[in-house]
């Protein structure tokens, strides 16, 4: 998959969204650079990884590609709780991530609070229920979809699918935290 191809599968999870976003296991960019084309200028990513190294290689490709959208990087393992300060974000990307936890469920209860109300989540996964040694725990759109319903996500749609020589399929997902509950006065 090229630049491109990462757009196109997450474009239609994007559109009408925050232009606040958090991404989890951010790695190279890939995906981040997509979300920076998709969220247009002066947008706010702040992505988080394990590997500084590839953290600065996303910072300069940002930089290079991308510069009037900010990027914060964060070094960390999102399998264990994050210090994220007070941030208050507008979606969550989580593409290609999660499949490294046993339980991603665990993984948005963590981080929802950092996520504002009415949030998208967005994930890109591989679509099956069977890994390998390289992608330890996928879930299909299916298992997704009973993901999301048990964290309390609403509205779990499937927004892009493209096939893969790897597990068959790559799928993107939206869901919604709930809205902020309104007081009748």
């Amino acid at each position: 998959m090229d630049h491109a191809d990462h757009v196109a599968l997450i474009r239609a999870g994007i559109e009408g969204s925050s232009r606040n976003w958090l991404e989890l296991g951010a790695g190279r960019g890939a995906f981040t650079l997509a979300l920076a084309d998709l969220l247009g200028p002066e947008a706010q990513i702040d992505a988080v990884d394990r590997d500084e190294r590839d953290l600065r290689r996303l910072a300069t490709d940002m930089a290079a590609r991308f510069p009037a959208t900010g990027l914060r990087t964060i070094v960390g393992d999102f399998d264990r709780p994050l210090d994220l300060g007070r941030a208050s974000y507008g979606g969550l990307l989580a593409a290609n991530s999660l499949h490294f936890v046993r339980d991603p469920g665990v993984v948005i209860a963590r981080v929802s609070p950092f996520l504002g109300p009415g949030a998208r989540i967005l994930v890109v996964e591989y679509d099956s229920d069977a890994g390998n040694p390289w992608v330890p725990h996928p879930f299909s759109f299916r298992s997704w979809e009973r993901i999301a319903a048990a964290a309390g996500l609403l509205e779990t749609r499937l927004v892009g699918r493209v096939p893969s020589r790897f597990l068959g399929a790559i799928y993107a997902a939206a869901s919604e935290l709930p809205a902020a509950a309104t007081n009748p006065e």
